[in-house]
């Protein structure tokens, strides 16, 4: 039997939501599908959305930052779109303070602080 190489993350808390989803039992994928969201005049996609995560049993995308509120508006807007364009998915996007909340809830205090301190993800 081969172990799955765990996927590359392009941030750290989606290793550590990872983590617990996996000391959970929850059935996850990472990063399993793109959504286009705009077109250009020939039909080619200008823009797409990838979610971080799907949820299997759940029927459930989430989308995680760590953006500073004032800096998630993008996102906001992505997400807007996905739900006029596919309100079928079911999608969620947990900010900092969903993310911490979870993190200190399963006990993982320093991680939540070097997290969720002065180096959140840059904006994209």
């Amino acid at each position: 039997m081969t172990e799955t190489p765990a996927p590359k993350f392009s941030h750290r808390i989606e290793a550590e939501f990872a983590r617990i989803l996996d000391y959970y039992g929850v059935a996850w994928e990472y990063e399993p599908r793109s959504f286009a969201l705009e077109w250009d005049e020939n039909g080619a996609v200008k823009i797409a959305f990838t979610p971080d995560f799907y949820l299997p049993e759940q029927d459930l995308y989430v989308e995680l930052t760590t953006m500073r509120p004032r800096l998630v508006t993008k996102k906001n807007r992505k997400l807007r779109q996905m739900n006029e364009l596919y309100p079928e998915i079911n999608i969620q996007l947990w900010k900092r303070s969903d993310l911490r909340a979870l993190m200190l809830r399963y006990g993982l205090d320093d991680e939540a602080a070097r997290i969720m301190g002065t180096d959140a993800q840059a904006p994209s």
